[in-house]
């Protein structure tokens, strides 16, 4: 146990050093809605800034999930109908406008850059070469323990949390993140939520013991992991 705790405590170490020399750029701590065209379907952190902005503008009372399904698209169809644009259920060129007159969002939390990367470093270590859906749920299985009662209320604190994320125990989570898990982190922290609010994963191929999660309904299988509310 003392072992494992010094690796926390080195890892974190690690984490301060790495990120005095290379930050987070503008462009990676924010996803920006207009990089393409939106429609009922898409889903990705893209998707969760439109439904918060239109929640803010009182078109949208769902969650907000990164999901672009049937309630986003009445919510888009009521703002174009509102601002007198062409109603197609489409986010394209004309809504993308309006909507651009608003300051960008960053965050469904209150966070740190430092705590960016430390979440982009989990996911790369825990869903490397996972469908980049599969490495967004691992990062919203961490941000919904954040926002639930049972668990640490900042992403250090549930990532550290003992006996939590083996990555942190056999070194992966020391390696730089690659763009795509940066951007999952991103995705992520932005509400795209594939998990449907799931608070555990496991590779069922690699786990050795499943005892503790036996009694827990599993919610969905993307890639090599199962989610588990």
């Amino acid at each position: 146990m003392i072992r494992n705790k010094f690796i926390v405590l080195m890892f974190l170490l690690f984490l301060t050093i790495a990120f005095t020399v290379d930050d987070l750029s503008a462009d990676q701590r924010n996803l920006v809605l207009g990089q393409r065209i939106l429609e009922q379907g898409n889903r990705g952190g893209d998707v969760a800034i439109l439904q918060r902005k239109l929640a803010e503008k009182g078109f949208y009372d769902d969650r907000i999930d990164g999901l672009y399904g049937p309630k986003t698209r009445s919510a888009v169809e009521a703002f174009q109908s509102e601002n007198d644009l062409e109603i197609t259920g489409r986010v394209c060129e004309n809504s993308l406008r309006k909507f651009s007159q608003d300051e960008e969002l960053v965050s469904v939390l209150e966070i740190s850059r430092e705590e960016i990367l430390l979440l982009a470093r989990v996911i790369h270590a825990e869903a490397r070469g996972e469908p980049f859906e599969g490495m967004v749920a691992v990062g919203s299985v961490i941000r919904n323990r954040v926002e639930d009662d049972r668990f640490p209320d900042t992403i250090r604190e549930v990532i550290i949390e003992e006996g939590q994320f083996s990555s942190l125990i056999d070194g992966q989570a020391n390696l730089y993140p690659n763009d795509k898990a940066i951007e999952a982190a991103r995705a992520a922290l932005l509400g795209f939520d594939p998990t449907h609010r799931s608070l555990f994963f496991y590779n069922p191929q690699i786990a050795t013991n499943l005892a503790w999660i036996s009694n827990r309904p599993i919610v969905r299988r993307i890639g090599g992991h199962v989610f588990a509310q």
